[in-house]
């Protein structure tokens, strides 16, 4: 520990470089895939913007529990359906999951073909029914 401060000390210049790359390393990848939102500002761009909220989970999750209005699109069938997605490229669009991990994959496919307001929700479903949201079945 001592030789990583005196390191430090002797580079300072070297050093902090160092942690400015690897801080905006960081934001550029997290931003990559959407912005990263709670279930209520998820709830707030539905309510103001129409955005819409496309869940990435198999179809049987979803029948089992969903967000009210949201359109499944399961992340096995992405590059099938793009076309679903496509129409909604004008409007916000909220990636969710189970947990929120794949969102930022398939955020940063949309983002490529031209998704200019993607988000995320952070920690997907399972986030949504914690904060006691609605769920609908079927």
């Amino acid at each position: 520990m001592d030789r990583l401060i005196e390191f430090a000390s002797n580079h300072y210049l070297l050093f902090s470089a160092f942690f400015v790359l690897w801080a905006a390393f960081f934001v550029i990848e997290s931003r990559r895939g959407g912005k990263a939102i709670t279930p209520q500002q998820a709830t707030n761009l539905v309510n103001q913007k129409e955005a819409v909220i496309v869940d990435l989970r198999p179809a049987d999750e979803y029948r089992a529990g969903h967000i009210p209005g949201s359109l499944n699109i399961p992340a096995s069938q992405t590059t099938d359906r793009m076309g679903e997605l496509e129409r909604h490229k004008d409007k916000p669009v909220i990636l969710t999951c189970k947990m929120g991990n794949q969102a930022a994959h398939l955020g940063r496919q949309l983002r490529g073909k031209g998704f200019a307001e993607l988000y995320r929700m952070q920690g997907g479903v399972t986030a949504w029914r914690n904060d006691n949201l609605p769920v609908a079945k079927g």
